[in-house]
């Protein structure tokens, strides 16, 4: 069965390793090629995540080094791996290929200047969220104990977001910043996020922000991070569907997916280290769920609810 998944960190690894590891094979990838294809991956998302010790006026340039690796070694060196730009390549990919699509993990990489995001966009970015875990210039993230909510800038970005059909990514920021976001984000999505009411970790939705996701037509893609699962270094496959039966029972049933954090995650849930092991989550899923429904979670609920 085909995977979507929306999120991992393989470009930051890439661009730490400055060259000296082969995005095919690298055993240091959780996402490699190899390791997609063996699982079914056929949409595979790509984080710019720039770390917070970075200098500010040396972030830009991260970005960007960050997206060379993704034009020169996951896509030159791979003839399989295509870039998607927009929403309509989702159905452009052919049968042997895996798409490719850029997201923007915090925009402390801009700073205060909206043209560099229109930059990131023209070279592919589909998907902002505004934070990390930190505060920065647009709001503030779900590490940050002020927890305020977005600022002028932040409420920038998202119209932004709206006038370009961009995702507007949830997962990283506080409460209050949440919920400015709902009411003014056309195209909200949790890339990588799991139930507060069964692990209470800063990252993790409450029931109520998962309800106001699914009402606005946003997604919820459960995250692969033990403590966000349980709250502790070890976790299973059953454990992860724990998970999407709450959101199931909220209502989220069509609106779930997955976004595995592989390569920027320290533990990994048992029998799902890599992208090799995908459909071990789908076999455990299709015991409890129909096929129909496990497709949904796997790639149709993303392809029914990307922006038209």
């Amino acid at each position: 069965m085909q995977i979507i998944d929306l999120h991992c960190d393989a470009l930051m690894k890439l661009a730490d390793a400055k060259g000296t590891l082969r995005y095919s094979e690298s055993i240091e990838l959780d996402t490699n090629k190899v390791r997609l294809q063996k699982g079914d991956v056929k949409v595979q998302s790509f984080a710019i995540f720039i770390d917070p010790d970075i200098k500010s006026d040396q972030k830009f340039q991260a970005a960007l080094d960050q997206i060379y690796y993704l034009k020169n070694e996951v896509l030159a060196k791979n003839i399989e791996m295509k870039q998607i730009m927009n929403w309509r390549d989702f159905d452009q990919l052919k049968e042997n290929e895996i798409g490719a699509m850029l997201t923007l993990e915090g925009v402390d990489a801009i700073g205060n200047d909206i043209q560099k995001l229109s930059i990131l966009h023209e070279l592919g970015v589909l998907s902002v969220g505004l934070t990390w875990n930190n505060a920065n210039l647009a709001a503030d993230g779900a590490g940050e104990p002020r927890g305020a909510g977005l600022t002028s800038f932040g409420k920038e970005i998202v119209q932004f977001n709206n006038q370009h059909r961009i995702l507007t990514d949830v997962s990283h920021l506080c409460e209050k910043a949440f919920w400015d976001v709902i009411e003014i984000a056309d195209f909200p999505i949790a890339s990588h996020s799991n139930a507060k009411v069964l692990c209470n970790h800063v990252r993790n939705l409450t029931d109520q922000q998962a309800r106001a996701l699914f009402e606005k037509d946003g997604l919820i893609h459960v995250v692969f991070n033990p403590p966000f699962i349980n709250e502790s270094e070890k976790a299973t496959i059953p454990d992860l569907i724990k998970h999407i039966d709450h959101f199931c029972s909220l209502g989220g049933v069509d609106k779930i997916g997955f976004g595995s954090d592989f390569d920027g995650i320290s533990t990994k849930v048992k029998n799902l280290e890599d992208s090799s092991k995908y459909q071990n989550l789908v076999n455990e899923l299709l015991k409890y769920y129909s096929e129909e429904q496990v497709e949904g979670f796997a790639y149709k609920n993303f392809l029914n609810h990307r922006p038209k």
